[in-house]
């Protein structure tokens, strides 16, 4: 068997290397784009989310909240041996 080469085959064969090569780099930068475009995506949520919490916190900065937790001899659910007395009764 005999196998001839000709110009235009090697020409053609080098053609399509060369676009191969042109797409896969083109696929590469399109992804990296993608994956970059998802990370500053999420940072800016996290961003935004930072800022309300800090805006909530600035909002009640200084105030005094009473939170309801009924009587003082209330036996505390972690530990049921430990109760809240009034510092008078302390001896």
């Amino acid at each position: 068997m005999v196998v001839t080469a000709s110009i235009p085959g090697i020409f053609r064969t080098v053609l399509i290397v060369i676009g191969a090569i042109v797409l896969l780099r083109f696929l590469g930068q399109l992804m990296i784009a993608k994956r970059n475009m998802e990370a500053e995506r999420i940072l800016n949520k996290n961003q935004r989310e930072g800022e309300a919490e800090r805006q909530r916190k600035m909002k009640s900065f200084g105030k005094t909240t009473i939170l309801s937790g009924g009587s003082k001899q209330k036996e505390s659910k972690s530990h049921p041996d430990i109760m809240d007395v009034d510092y008078e009764e302390i001896k």
